[in-house]
């Protein structure tokens, strides 16, 4: 490698993404810890259960929770043979498409959702939104929505 053919961070550049760096190995260490005192369960287990809680009927196909876990299909099958086994999600045949097979939110599921989640919602809180003003909030999230979107994920806020 050429360093003169490189485009070299700025200093101010290169610190943001040392932060950038310091959010992407942490947060979920924090977050992961959080759910695992607090209810017991893995982060991916909580993201799993809260897709489901978000869809109608609390019941998705597995190839959507995948997509809107930002799951592989194998990774998410583990996470949900794991949450089936405590009988918090059951899957099911897809009575449309019978290659498909859907994942259901239990009646323990969401008891289990509905007491991690405001623990959840409050280290999310304390971790992000917390230490920025309104305006760095709404800044923050623009910016997220951008980066997310260059690696080719849709907009969440947009349906996807």
């Amino acid at each position: 490698m050429n360093k003169r053919n490189v485009e070299w961070l700025s200093e101010q550049e290169a610190e943001t993404w040392m932060n950038v760096w310091s959010f992407h190995v942490w947060l979920p260490t924090r977050l992961e810890a959080q759910l695992k005192r607090d209810a017991g369960i893995s982060h991916y287990d909580y993201f799993a259960l809260t897709q489901l809680w978000r869809a109608p009927e609390h019941v998705l196909r597995m190839s959507e929770l995948a997509a809107e876990c930002d799951m592989t299909l194998s990774h998410l099958s583990r996470v949900i043979a794991r949450l089936e086994k405590q009988e918090f999600v059951r899957r099911l045949p897809d009575p449309d498409d019978g290659r498909c097979t859907l994942a259901e939110l239990t009646d323990a599921g969401l008891a289990l959702f509905e007491q991690a989640a405001p623990g959840h919602v409050s280290e999310v809180r304390r971790l992000i939104f917390d230490n920025l003003e309104p305006e760095e909030r709404q800044q923050f999230g623009d910016a997220m929505g951008k980066i997310v979107a260059a690696m080719g994920k849709g907009d969440r806020r947009n349906g996807r």
